[in-house]
């Protein structure tokens, strides 16, 4: 797989996070394998009303997705 063109640079003009200070924002690749470590989704999974609340979780995932 190739990872031409990837930047955190360029990732980082979309990355959803509001976390101040994430030292993962826009480094995709370990954003999901910490959260994934934690059993949770990272924040481009959620709506951003959902990401606000920090709740990563894969249960408020399934919530917020079966209201």
């Amino acid at each position: 797989m190739s990872l031409d063109g990837c930047s955190i640079e360029k990732n980082k003009i979309d990355c959803p996070c509001t976390y101040s200070g994430c030292p993962r924002a826009g480094a995709c690749c370990e954003c999901i394998k910490y959260h994934r470590a934690k059993d949770q989704l990272p924040a481009c999974y959620f709506t951003p009303e959902q990401e606000k609340t920090y709740n990563r979780s894969i249960e408020y995932f399934i919530e917020c997705r079966t209201k």
